[in-house]
């Protein structure tokens, strides 16, 4: 197939040469025309994604128009810019080719979830989600991965994840797009929390419990807005929440790691290149949360502590004592 990949960071460049692997036929596009001009030369994104090698089937590209042509389209801009994206895309999608949206959070202005931003801006376009444990380097590299395809058809699910996978890169389709764009954007929320207890150097006890009261608040506020529960224990829900909460490549749990060591969150945020949507799902999940009445304590802590309402130690202290409850509640 012709794909087409907007967006390339190391998650947008990791799908293109996973998509080129898989047999097809990829134009990369890039905001940056010093990025283009780079991997058309170095046949490298050395910017965000460097040591890989880019396929020879992987065309970049700084031209919208050059969309036009594509049978399916992936989306890897931050969730925050997809929006001001799909607006200047939706022009050249007029095949209305199916949208793969690949990148994880809520708008922050909107609190809408991204499928609900592309029918804004594009609702011809029928939307699926790509979502799962998966890292970008392990991607590139050829590491076997598994993640989650879901659209609300599930047959047009099922054909996007047999076009996209390959030996070492496997899709799971799903009619919950819903359930598995909520495990993606509140997982970097709960990370960054996962993260400050290892940056207080709390112990592997306390990071264990952490993970798992934050799975119950990923699960309890999927629930409540409607996702089913076999979405939120699997790969988009649970499974990406495994590898986002306990690993220092992930942007989300390295920048809680950070900030559990006192390091202020300007100057971490000052030295990334990346985009941590921890940081700006936090306070969207909370005002979610409190319109819908779910407890959400870690996520609320998350949220106090990147706004500068409180410090980690006070989050900290106040967690651990808040009144005991029955585990299933």
């Amino acid at each position: 197939m012709k794909i087409g990949v907007i967006g390339a960071g190391a998650w947008g460049t990791a799908l293109a040469m996973t998509a080129a692997r898989a047999g097809h036929e990829v134009v990369l596009w890039a905001r940056e025309p010093e990025l283009v001009e780079a991997m058309d030369t170095l046949r490298e994104n050395v910017v965000y994604l460097p040591g890989h090698r880019l396929p020879d089937t992987v065309h970049p590209t700084g031209e919208p128009a050059d969309m036009a042509d594509r049978e399916m389209v992936l989306l890897a801009a931050p969730a925050q810019a997809t929006r001001a994206v799909m607006e200047t895309f939706s022009p050249h999608l007029r095949a209305a080719p199916p949208l793969v949206l690949c990148a994880k959070g809520i708008e922050q202005e909107t609190g809408k979830f991204l499928t609900e931003v592309v029918a804004d801006t594009a609702p011809e376009l029928r939307t699926f989600i790509l979502s799962g444990p998966s890292f970008a380097t392990d991607v590139a590299a050829g590491l076997p991965a598994a993640v989650t395809l879901a659209g609300s058809s599930i047959e047009e699910a099922r054909d996007i994840a047999r076009t996209l996978s390959h030996r070492a890169f496997r899709l799971y389709s799903s009619d919950d797009p819903l359930g598995a764009q909520i495990g993606g954007a509140m997982k970097n929320v709960l990370a960054i929390a996962c993260g400050i207890v290892e940056g207080r150097k709390l112990g592997d006890s306390a990071r264990s419990a952490l993970v798992t009261r934050a799975f119950a608040e990923l699960a309890r506020f999927g629930r409540a807005l409607g996702a089913k529960p076999e979405t939120l224990t699997g790969l988009s829900g649970l499974g990406d929440l495994m590898l986002t909460a306990t690993s220092p490549q992930s942007r989300n749990y390295s920048l809680g790691l950070e900030l559990g060591r006192g390091r202020p969150l300007d100057d971490i945020m000052g030295e990334r290149k990346a985009v941590t949507g921890g940081v700006h799902s936090a306070e969207i999940a909370v005002e979610i949360a409190d319109e819908k009445g779910i407890d959400m304590p870690i996520c609320r802590s998350v949220k106090a502590i990147v706004t500068g309402e409180s410090t980690a130690d006070e989050e900290i202290a106040r967690l651990l004592q808040r009144p005991l409850r029955d585990e299933g509640e």
